[in-house]
């Protein structure tokens, strides 16, 4: 069976809802009353499932998506109260439950048929298939850059403007006036022409009788009040002060911590345990054999944690304990040989006939790009706390996918979904991997025997070891030049497609390409990464674009801006990055500059990069983001995530590797798995473009760039192309003196 990728993920969910219900009537509609119970007080007036109006004029955004740095809780409640029409000091957020009614049918909806637009007649039947088809897959998603796009666009939007509307509506029939006479602002209707005026709260629980228009008329951005500027963060004051509660804060009566070890090869299991040595240490409750992995149970967790590492496990391999780094690599490498020599390379992308423009090109590169496992690395390492009482199981977690997460637990414990109640905590840090539900259902299974609560800490070097990682992979090029060296052909060969499906499709133009692909399958666990495919692949293509220009004797800026020409938001940001990073300006004979442009999710992003290279070691000193995502909804949360972006891919393009021997991961800890440190943190300036069109996400598109734009600045110090990361590994030197002149 083939690869998954999220878009094939939801259009089959979204069918196999449609087959599921052929033939009745699929409609969303308004939902409030499932989940009023859930979010509601007494008194408070709901408006579908992600509204609320209190008699003293709170105004509260019920947000599906969790927190973990973004800021989505702010952007998202902007969004709806802007529409709404809301006074900002009187808005408030709470995080939706772990519940089916709040199902991602909008991240389903847009991800599927991104900026359709729909009849009002058609969209609450839409809308129901989508919302059936993520019930059934378990989708209350925080990821992919689809927040504000998605649930900000079709959920938040829409419903602030439908309230808007039935708010008017219900105080037009109490004043006997019409409609087009009143207005709203600041929480308040007004009639003009009598002087009255009244409270939404006022207006409420008549409103909320009334049914919400499907397709409200929308604002625009010269109407936006609340859009486009930058309130403080609802997080912030709790995160500085210490009150904000992340998993690892779960605290409980009665509860004991527990540490667990896996088998150290992915695919093994336990084989003994000889637990007769640890029962008697201080604290000890209990060992429990998960199959592949052991935990011990204790009354704190240094207890359970000391324990565990003087508890006997014999672990078999499954098979993989001679699987090495080079041999995965060499893996990869014969597969691309097999499939360019059998022809059985999938096809990706196809434009013209590559091949035969090869064939006509005055001058042909080649060139192999290679790339580590990465792993995530999360400030806060995996932890659950699980309690398993009265017929029910709570989990207290950081998680991107509550109601996913919910549905994979009550499987492994023989419970009904409706038994799982999950409280979901601040993230400290996600990228992907708090997308993943093992060590959630590693908690309940560990709790489910016993009369306690269990919290689950991973240790950092269980955390590290057992990851699911961004995949390595290997890309190969051949690009033909004409002789006034623009390029005529693209041919690019890489191993392993995963998702977003665009991420190795170029934005230049050339009439000819040719993009395939290979599978190779590996014993390492795959996940999501933060940018998913696109962290490789723009690496691979902003690296190979780079090599043509200078084998055309081109300035890379101008080269790329010539094969941009009439994208006319591509060019923008392009010339915004040069503009401001100077280029063309005489470095110092020891610093280089390189560029990078990428699309991802929606938004662009170009970068470039000021290298220094001192005692044959690269520091990025400056870096210059130029970015368009449609609209900045929150401009300062969205340099925020910027500069979160390039400090993560930088981190990668440094330093990170995880590489495998015996058929385990080699590193453990932050020692031999480095993050970059403040010291080494560049300058970083981010100027924002409102390109107009739909609107792209934040928090992934930072991160695509930051290494191609890296190494190519290191070139252009050294005379050195990397082709390999990280660049840790490489020896660096500067150019030649006369290079350098």
């Amino acid at each position: 069976m083939g690869k998954w990728t999220r878009r094939a993920f939801i259009t089959a969910g979204v069918a196999a809802g449609g087959v599921v219900v052929f033939g009745v009537a699929i409609r969303r509609g308004d939902r409030s009353d499932k989940v009023r119970e859930l979010v509601a007080a007494d008194g408070e007036s709901m408006f579908d499932v992600w509204l609320k109006i209190a008699p003293d004029n709170t105004i509260t955004a019920i947000i599906p998506h969790a927190d973990m740095g973004q800021g989505v809780h702010t952007a998202l409640a902007m969004m709806l109260a802007d529409e709404l029409d809301a006074d900002w000091s009187s808005v408030r957020f709470e995080e939706a439950p772990a519940h089916k009614e709040f199902a991602n049918y909008s991240l389903a909806r847009e991800f599927s048929a991104p900026g359709a637009d729909f009849p009002a007649w058609l969209i609450d039947s839409v809308d129901g298939l989508f919302f059936r088809a993520t019930q059934m897959m378990g989708l209350q998603i925080t990821g992919g850059s689809l927040s504000v796009r998605t649930t900000g666009q079709i959920a938040m939007r829409v419903t602030g403007a439908a309230t808007r509307a039935v708010l008017l509506e219900a105080a037009a029939n109490e004043w006997q006036v019409p409609v087009s006479e009143l207005s709203a602002g600041s929480s308040m209707i007004r009639h003009a022409g009598s002087g009255r005026e009244g409270s939404f709260a006022h207006f409420a629980p008549a409103a909320a009788a009334l049914p919400l228009p499907d397709k409200p008329s929308l604002k625009t951005p010269g109407e936006f009040r609340i859009m486009g500027t930058s309130p403080p963060r609802f997080d912030v004051p709790e995160k500085v002060d210490g009150s904000a509660n992340f998993g690892i804060d779960a605290a409980l009566p009665g509860m004991k911590y527990a540490a667990v070890r896996a088998a150290p090869v992915f695919g093994g299991s336990v084989l003994t345990v000889d637990d007769a040595s640890v029962h008697a240490l201080p604290g000890v409750r209990k060992v429990v054999n998960l199959g592949d992995a052991v935990a011990v149970i204790a009354d704190g967790y240094w207890q359970a944690k000391k324990a565990l590492d003087k508890l006997s496990v014999e672990f078999s391999d499954g098979g993989n304990g001679g699987a090495a780094q080079d041999s995965i690599f060499s893996q990869f490498a014969d597969e691309l040989d097999s499939a360019a020599a059998g022809g059985t390379a999938k096809s990706d992308f196809v434009a013209g006939d590559a091949g035969a423009a090869l064939d006509a090109a005055v001058q042909v590169l080649e060139a192999e790009y290679r790339l580590p496992f990465l792993a995530h690395a999360t400030m806060e390492p995996m932890n659950c706390t699980a309690w398993v009482h009265d017929d029910r199981c709570e989990l207290w977690l950081g998680t991107q996918n509550p109601l996913g997460f919910a549905q994979q637990v009550a499987k492994a414990i023989g419970m009904d979904q409706s038994q799982v109640v999950l409280h979901n905590q601040y993230l400290g840090g996600g990228f992907g991997r708090r997308a993943i539900d093992d060590f959630a259902v590693q908690a309940a299974r560990i709790a489910a025997d016993t009369p306690y609560p269990v919290k689950l800490i991973w240790s950092r070097e269980e955390d590290m070891r057992h990851d699911h990682y961004r995949q390595a992979s290997i890309s190969r090029f051949r690009g033909g030049l004409d002789a006034s060296g623009k390029p005529v052909a693209w041919h690019n060969h890489y191993v392993n497609k995963h998702d977003p499906e665009e991420a190795p499709h170029i934005p230049y133009a050339i009439a000819d390409q040719a993009i395939v692909y290979s599978e190779s399958e590996t014993h390492v666990p795959w996940g999501i990464w933060r940018s998913v495919d696109h962290s490789l692949h723009a690496f691979f293509t902003e690296s190979f674009i780079d090599e043509l220009a200078v084998a055309a004797g081109r300035d890379t800026y101008e080269y790329r801006r010539e094969l941009l020409a009439g994208t006319p938001r591509f060019e923008a940001v392009l010339d915004l990055a040069a503009e401001k990073s100077s280029w063309g300006d005489t470095l110092p004979a020891n610093m280089g500059r390189g560029i990078a442009i990428h699309r991802s999710f929606g938004t662009i992003v170009a970068q470039v990069v000021d290298v220094e290279i001192v005692d044959g070691k690269p520091r990025a000193r400056r870096v210059i983001c130029a970015v368009d995502p449609g609209y900045a909804v929150h401009p300062d949360n969205l340099i925020a995530q910027m500069e979160s972006g390039i400090a993560y891919g930088l981190t990668a393009a440094l330093y990170g590797e995880i590489s495998i021997s015996g058929g385990a991961v080699a590193q453990s800890n932050f020692h031999d798995y480095r993050m970059l440190r403040m010291d080494e943190a560049p300058d970083v300036e981010t100027y924002i473009i409102d390109g107009g069109g739909l609107l792209g996400g934040a928090g992934e598109p930072g991160t695509p760039p930051i290494a191609p734009a890296f190494t190519n600045a290191i070139f252009d110090a050294t005379g050195i192309r990397i082709r390999e990361l990280p660049v840790s590994k490489h020896e660096l030197r500067l150019k030649d003196v006369e290079d350098v002149a």
